[in-house]
């Protein structure tokens, strides 16, 4: 039986298991001095402080706080 995952947005089987790709999210530059959206959006990725680096799942919500600070961080795909 096929059922469709929203999260994947992709067709699988009932029996598996969608793979979500991980990415690695490094902070190379500070929000001193940032408008405040830009700060809370850091801090709703899980940032605490700078050079830290932090795993987290691809979804549509991250996509878009990743391009809203993409000149704050660095990304690469997680090779796991």
């Amino acid at each position: 039986m096929l059922t469709r995952c929203s999260t994947a947005k992709s067709i699988i089987n009932s029996n598996q298991v969608p793979v979500m790709k991980k990415l690695r999210i490094k902070q190379v530059r500070s929000g001193i001095g940032r408008p405040e959206r830009q700060k809370r959006t850091l801090r709703a990725l899980g940032f605490k402080r700078m050079n830290q680096t932090i795993e987290v799942e691809v979804s549509p919500q991250v996509q878009g706080m990743i391009n809203k600070v993409m000149h704050l961080i660095e990304i690469e795909e997680d090779k796991k």
